[in-house]
């Protein structure tokens, strides 16, 4: 066993690792019934941290007075 596979890393610092660089999620789900498509699924999603340096995609509303 070398040291890469011995060395142990806490989910918090796995998520820190993750969230810093972004994750991205594809995935397909097909329910058939007799070779017959019934629901069909696809999943796409972009899991990052939101700072400074990495603004959020979205618009923040400002409030009116």
């Amino acid at each position: 066993m070398t040291v890469v596979e011995r060395r142990e890393i806490a989910l918090v610092d796995l998520l820190d690792r993750l969230l810093a660089g972004g994750v991205v999620i594809t995935g397909d789900i097909t329910l058939r019934i007799a070779d017959v498509d019934l629901v069909r699924i696809d999943l796409n999603a972009l899991i990052s941290s939101v700072n400074a340096q990495v603004p959020s995609p979205f618009e923040v509303l400002e409030e009116r007075p």
